[in-house]
């Protein structure tokens, strides 16, 4: 091969590698906004993933009928793919706020099969090119092909550690799209004198790149702006963390934290949540010295538990860091928390529950469990027969566990199914719920190795909502949330703990939610 020929088969390799990076960023993104805005992460990852594979063979399928102007057919190819996948994103906020129910989702799985299919369509193609040049195809199909899963690595690291962190879901989008364009832009000019018609494509590549500019300056404003109609108050916090998207609004002094969409607390009712959490097995439990708070990274569960002057040391273990960034540094949580993470008797720890009951030999006096709900697989390990036998294996002889359970009545099977895990680890339970505005009626599962009895225990600090008459009211079921569970034939369900092995509570949470 002459050294036009070598530059050429090179810039072909090099794009194989550069577009695979991009095809599995927008796969990955896809994943990603599917969980945020349509929830259960394994199954939007599991359908995103599947959609974008069978997208690439259909894709591969149809590139058989490429014989011709191979270079013009990859640029227009990528051309497609920075138009349709830069402003995926943006259009999935505005699909979400604006268009009937379950349109955002026939969008989503849409667009991730299309982009598949078109990133199936460009490697072959590629591949016949290098091959026209003057490389046999074995050496060109195990290059390209080398580049493309190089590449897939790649792009699946910078996802993850560097884009979606660091330019979010929307402005991701707008720069991989352009990423794809510039790569047509360079094999346009390198390929120009086989190519008809420059001007044209040229002029097509140039409006397509001015969209996507201001997609990347403007598009995450307008997209904030369709996001802002998912909530009921003005959002006035907005971050995409590592690990979810935190939102914080506040409209008349109620002030509410979101997490991934999710309500957290409303500032007007979140005292009655967080005194029953806190104060009941503190009021159950015998002397505390030591105190350990699982989730909870807003600071709440710990400003109730710094009412307590007996208590030596208070660890709260909460994944996100952006969390308890939050709570120490925002003025409207830190107004609701009192500071309370930068109190000297609490140390902060940003780790994985599960992994940290697992390695820790601390032995609490107390444990609170105020983790969000088992919505997806994540979530669900931290309500399994493994994790609350570490949450028994941590606690003293009479140390309490408080677990928030979700809601006995929206949620029936739900609760008792986590209460049935709590008691499977070898430990006697008690079971609570109260109404609060905010979230409805909602349930809580107190464990310990011994059996709970609260007759003669009093509060031991004041509060501004709980008493214990009204405590032991909470320990009250009517007949339609207590832990009878009947299917729609009337026949009672035997309730199973939840495992990692057979982590049956997801289906049942989302079955419970569906229609809430």
């Amino acid at each position: 091969m002459n050294q036009e020929a070598v530059k050429k088969s090179n810039m072909i390799y090099w794009a194989s590698g550069i577009v695979s990076i991009c095809g599995i960023i927008f796969e990955v993104l896809f994943g990603a906004l599917g969980s945020y805005i349509l929830g259960d992460g394994v199954k939007q990852y599991t359908l995103t993933i599947s959609l974008f594979l069978t997208g690439m063979g259909v894709g591969a399928s149809l590139s058989e009928k490429v014989t011709k102007k191979l270079i013009v057919t990859f640029i227009w190819i990528e051309f497609l793919v920075a138009i349709i996948g830069g402003f995926s994103s943006f259009l999935m906020f505005g699909i979400m706020a604006f268009a009937p129910d379950g349109t955002t989702s026939l969008f989503l799985y849409t667009v991730t099969f299309t982009i598949g299919a078109l990133t199936g369509l460009e490697l072959p193609i590629l591949i016949r090119k290098a091959n026209e040049i003057g490389v046999e195809l074995n050496r060109s199909t195990a290059r390209v092909l080398f580049s493309d899963y190089a590449g897939g690595l790649v792009g699946g690291l910078l996802f993850v550690f560097l884009l979606r962190p660091q330019l979010g879901m929307v402005k991701s989008a707008f720069f991989v799209g352009f990423i794809n364009l510039m790569v047509a832009v360079i094999v346009l000019y390198l390929f120009r004198q086989e190519i008809k018609n420059m001007k044209v494509h040229a002029i097509s590549g140039t409006v397509i790149g001015l969209l996507l500019v201001a997609g990347l300056f403007f598009g995450e404003e307008m997209a904030f702006s369709f996001e802002q109609k998912l909530y009921k108050d003005p959002i006035i916090y907005s971050e995409q963390s590592a690990y979810q998207k935190i939102v914080i609004t506040k409209e008349q002094g109620d002030t509410r934290l979101y997490l991934n969409g999710s309500l957290q607390f409303s500032s007007t009712d979140e005292y009655r949540y967080h005194e029953t959490l806190v104060h009941a097995p503190m009021m159950a439990g015998a002397d505390v010295n030591n105190v350990l708070v699982l989730g909870g990274g807003d600071g709440l569960a710990v400003r109730e538990l710094l009412e307590y002057k007996g208590i030596n040391s208070i660890e709260l273990v909460d994944l996100d860091p952006a969390v308890t960034r939050l709570a120490r540094n925002n003025y409207h949580l830190v107004q609701l928390n009192k500071g309370a993470l930068d109190n000297d008797k609490v140390s902060v720890k940003n780790k994985d529950a599960f992994q940290f009951l697992k390695n820790t030999t601390t032995i609490y006096d107390v444990i609170i469990v105020d983790l969000p709900d088992p919505n997806n697989e994540s979530l669900n390990k931290l309500y399994t027969w493994e994790f609350y036998s570490l949450v028994r294996n941590h606690l003293s002889p009479d140390g309490v566990a408080m677990v928030q359970a979700t809601s006995p009545v929206f949620a029936t099977h739900v609760y008792w199914t986590i209460d049935k895990t709590i008691q499977s680890a070898g430990m006697h339970t008690k079971n609570f719920h109260l109404d609060i505005p905010s979230f409805g009626n909602w349930g809580f599962v107190m464990a310990s190795r011994e059996p709970i009895d609260l007759a003669d225990k009093e509060l031991k600090v004041d509060t501004k909502y709980l008493t214990k008459e009204l405590l032991r009211s909470f320990t009250v079921f009517g007949k339609d949330e207590d832990g009878e569970i009947f299917n729609g034939e009337g026949e009672k369900i035997s309730l199973k703990p939840n495992t990692l092995i057979d982590p049956h509570l997801i289906q049942i949470y989302e079955k419970a939610w569906e229609h809430y």
